[in-house]
């Protein structure tokens, strides 16, 4: 209904000026072409001095209405480090073009008005004039070389690469539709190589397995997961596409950078603005608790009233700033500045892309070979157990499994790769000097009695035999043999009976 009546106002509309030019030409008729020209003149020179005084005031309280939504405006400062040196040459380009409009605008329509048709009088004919033809080319040339070599100042300084030897982390950004995949180094800090022919469902970036620097690179390709960068660390972000052209947009931040197929592009930023502390910038109050800033004090979620505040709920926010399909609309990654501690805490937590997907599948070149991520990455494990139990109070805390420590089939003998693990229980008592241990072994229920107490004595002695070897006195260390004794799980199912092949430690002292 509410259509219908727009169509037919739209249309009554229509047949009113329709009307209006019939009784204008009839008046014209009646009255002389000439009288009805000249007064169409002057209506026209004064609906230009109204238009143009409208429109200008309109601009201007428009852009102090808007100043708090735009960028570099308002709470909006940049939050990179280059981010401030393109807002000011933002700022210096409007305020002479800003110049030149407002003075072209009046220009036009007070022309229009000053010189409009008037009985006897005519044109004059200027053919040229020196003076003014200097002026309007010096004056613009002088502007215009500020403002180019300005330009070019900011340019170099924003599109600058890192250099040799200069402290900065890398991450890789690759858009496909329609979303972004965001890799991160791992301990290395270095970016893995990759090829488009090794693309497939397990390897959505072509990642070479064959490339070590690979092996313990994070893989985000889920939009729902936050990442997170170092507040005040310089990033160089390697941006590609695997179908057509996006834009890696961080409009916050100042950046903007195509992503070419077959074409690898970057951008080099150091942020500088946490996420709390923008947040805080939004909802900032005066002296009297008033919001600054008061549409960011509504809330976030307009069905629900007691959802945060949007200024509580603001994120930076990668997109694409290109229609790269139907599904452009969903490129939206979401980024968090943070302290650098509490990066190192969340970068720690994330998984090898490599080791939870690829690790000893039929696309794994390292299939059955320990490799040197796995070593630190165990370590580090065998680390965190132990600070664990020395903290804890519970005698159970106290006894710790060597997760990776292994014998050969109905032997005493360690295989090649339990020695990484023990070396770690090395370094751990030479760490603590003062910690004693009791090694123990212990057997399934498989056999008989007696030959696996014997076997589990044995492997208990096997490993501390290893750690004497490596410098450990005997007086802090006993090797005790359990055989089917101490069971952690039923020895019913073959998946209990591997439970209870073990080797343990015991923390005596500490």
């Amino acid at each position: 209904m509410t259509g219908l009546i727009i169509l037919l106002c739209i249309l009554l509309i229509f047949v009113i000026v329709v009307q209006i030019g019939k009784v204008s030409e009839i008046a014209g008729k009646i009255r002389g072409d000439q009288e009805i020209e000249v007064d169409g003149n002057r209506i026209n020179g004064a609906i230009s001095i109204i238009f143009m005084v409208l429109f200008l005031v309109g601009c201007v309280v428009s852009a102090i209405y808007y100043e708090d939504s735009m960028l570099g405006y308002g709470p909006h400062v940049a939050a990179s480090e280059h981010g401030v040196g393109l807002d000011r040459i933002f700022n210096v380009t409007l305020f002479f073009t800003g110049i030149v409009f407002i003075l072209t605008q009046i220009a036009l329509f007070y022309f229009a008005w000053k010189f409009q048709g008037r009985p006897g009088k005519k044109a004059m004919f200027i053919s040229h004039d020196n003076k003014l033809e200097v002026i309007w080319t010096i004056i613009p040339a002088v502007v215009m070389t500020f403002l180019v070599v300005g330009g070019l100042d900011a340019w170099n300084d924003v599109m600058a690469d890192v250099t040799e030897g200069e402290d900065y982390m890398e991450i890789e950004a690759t858009g496909q539709q329609f979303a972004w995949t965001i890799r991160y180094p791992g301990e290395d800090g270095l970016i893995g190589t990759k090829n488009y022919t090794l693309i497939n469902p397990n390897n959505p970036l072509g990642m070479d397995w064959s490339d070590e620097k690979n092996h313990d690179d994070m893989v985000s390709t889920g939009a729902g997961e936050i990442m997170k960068l170092p507040v005040n660390k310089k990033v160089r972000v390697r941006i590609t596409s695997r179908d057509v052209l996006h834009n890696f947009d961080m409009p916050h931040f100042r950046i903007k950078m195509d992503a070419v197929p077959g074409l690898p592009t970057y951008f080099v930023f150091t942020p500088t603005v946490t996420t709390e502390e923008y947040r805080a910038g939004l909802g900032a109050t005066d002296k009297n608790g008033d919001p600054l800033y008061p549409e960011w004090w509504e809330p976030s979620d307009e069905e629900d009233p007691e959802s945060p505040m949007r200024w509580e709920a603001f994120q930076y926010e990668l997109a694409c700033a290109e229609l790269c399909g139907n599904g452009h609309y969903s490129m939206r990654r979401v980024f968090e500045i943070v302290s650098q501690e509490e990066f190192d805490v969340w970068a720690a937590s994330q998984q090898s892309y490599y080791l939870t997907t690829i690790r000893n599948t039929d696309e794994d070149p390292f299939k059955g070979r320990l490799l040197d991520v796995e070593i630190k990455s165990r370590g580090k494990e065998f680390k965190n157990r132990l600070e664990t139990a020395l903290a804890s109070e519970a005698i159970e805390d106290k006894t710790l499994r060597f997760d990776y420590v292994n014998f050969n089939t109905g032997s005493a003998v360690l295989t090649p790769d339990s020695r990484y693990e023990l070396e770690n229980l090395v370094a751990a008592m030479s760490d603590y000097p003062n910690m004693t241990v009791e090694l123990a072994g212990h057997t399934d229920n498989v056999g008989g009695a007696d030959g696996n107490q014997v076997l589990s004595q044995n492997r208990a002695v096997a490993v501390m035999n290893f750690l004497a070897g490596k410098g450990i006195s005997s007086s802090r260390m006993t090797a005790v043999g359990y055989g089917p004794s101490v069971p952690v799980e039923s020895n019913d199912t073959e998946e209990g009976r591997a439970a209870n092949r073990r080797t343990e430690f015991k923390i005596i002292n500490q």
